[in-house]
This record gives structure tokens, sequence and C-alpha cells, in this order.
């Protein structure tokens, strides 16, 4: 009898240490909810997110600074920029941002050997709230005009 009374005894605590741990760890996982919602990221405000160069000729190299605000409450740090292809190619500040702060990224395009609409994508990885930003450009390119090769071949 004592037996079944101790091994009772045991569960019984067993199982108020396991409900007490369930119970703490519930407490610490809406703390730490809590807390990461007020953690502070900065934000990048765009002028604007698009830009059209309008007609180009292929083989013009154009460019255009898409100006930004970090208004957020702490420094922006860009990481990374990148064309959706090699022909656009994007030049950002290097240096943490500050609140309040306004900067430019810089994109290039190359129109070589892009004739027709052509419309890019700029992917920027910062430290905002969802890691990326995304701008676009688009242009219209006016074809080279091709020598034919009947030309050539009549002479």
């Amino acid at each position: 009898m004592k037996k079944v009374i101790l091994a009772a005894i045991t569960i019984s605590m067993l199982l108020s240490c396991n409900n007490s741990t369930k119970s703490q760890t519930k407490t610490m996982a809406s703390t730490e909810v809590a807390e990461m919602k007020s953690v502070l990221f900065p934000k990048m405000t765009f002028t604007e997110l698009n830009h059209d160069f309008g007609i180009i000729k292929e083989g013009d190299i154009v460019e255009h600074q898409f100006s930004f605000t970090n208004t957020g409450e702490v420094p922006l740090v860009i990481s990374n920029a990148k064309g959706s292809c090699g022909c656009t190619v994007p030049k950002w500040p290097k240096e943490p941002i500050q609140p309040g702060a306004t900067e430019t990224l810089l994109v290039s395009f190359n129109s070589n050997g892009k004739p027709n609409l052509q419309t890019k994508k700029i992917t920027i990885t910062a430290n905002t709230e969802s890691g990326k930003e995304t701008l676009s450009i688009k242009a219209m390119v006016t074809p080279k005009k091709k020598i034919s090769s009947l030309n050539n071949s009549a002479q």
C-alpha cells in the first residue's frame, strides 16, 4: 500500500511540474512575441518606385536616381542591390542611413543588344521589416538598323 501511495504522490508531482513548465513556457513565448512586435525597423520611403526612360536608341546607356528617405526609427543599412539582368546596374549608399535622412540609389541601364520594350527590376536587400524592396525601370529601345547582307553580296 505504501508503494501505491508513494507512486501516486510521485506521479502527481511529475504532472504538477510538467504543467507548471508548460505554463511558464507559454508565458515566456507570449512575452517574446510581444517583444518581437516592438522591434523597430528602418523604412525606405521612395519618391517613386518605377521609372520610364521613354524611347531610347539601342546602345544608349541611361541612368536614373531613385530618391528615398529612411522614415523608420533606426539606421537603414542596404547590404545589396541587384538588377534583374547584367544590363541593369544599381549603385547604393554603403554607409548606414540615419532616420530622417534622404539618399539616392543610382540605376544604370545599358540598352546594347536589348531592342524593343524592356522592363527590368532592381531588388534591394536591406534591414527593413520585409528585408527586400523592389524598384523597376522600363524603356522602349529603338533597334539598331541592321546592314543587309544582300547589299554586300550584290557588289
